[in-house]
């Protein structure tokens, strides 16, 4: 594909900490989500990361990175971290904290500084699949990379959404 890619906030941070990552444009389909990505790259849906942006019930956000293929057990995650509820932002107040567009949403670069959480499996995964900072825009990286980047706190939220 030649298609030139513009550098994001996302890739600026990813040359400032030397990361080796691939870069991978796809067909971006509004409400596809890590379906519609994995299919265009063609990878399992479980090595696409989704960057959720998600607030406690003070409205503090935080970013939550889960496999494709399932979701975030709120419920888990609050008690994980000593607060009352955990839920996923309003798409305006998302884009407000990210700096970025729902959709295009990564945990790199983001406009405020928000404590990021993972879902410890991810680890296990040879190579992630992640935003790199604007809809169907995906870097390719491996999961000890993004973690030295981000420093996230490992957590097990997962709940298998199929």
């Amino acid at each position: 594909m030649s298609e030139k890619i513009s550098v994001t906030n996302a890739i600026r941070v990813l040359r400032a900490h030397q990361i080796t990552y691939t870069e991978h444009l796809y067909a971006y389909e509004d409400k596809g989500g890590t379906a519609v990505s994995a299919r265009e790259l063609g990878v399992p849906e479980h090595c696409v990361i989704k960057t959720l942006i998600m607030e406690n019930e003070k409205k503090h956000p935080a970013v939550v990175l889960m496999h494709g293929d399932c979701e975030v057990s709120t419920k888990n995650l609050a008690r994980i971290l000593g607060c009352k509820t955990m839920s996923p932002c309003a798409p305006d107040v998302a884009n407000k904290h990210s700096g970025f567009i729902v959709g295009g949403t990564s945990p790199f670069g983001t406009k405020k500084t928000m404590p990021v959480y993972m879902q410890a499996s991810i680890a296990d995964l040879d190579m992630i699949y992640i935003n790199g900072g604007r809809r169907g825009f995906l870097v390719g990286m491996r999961p000890a990379d993004c973690a030295r980047v981000l420093q996230p706190q490992w957590v097990d939220v997962a709940i298998d959404a199929h």
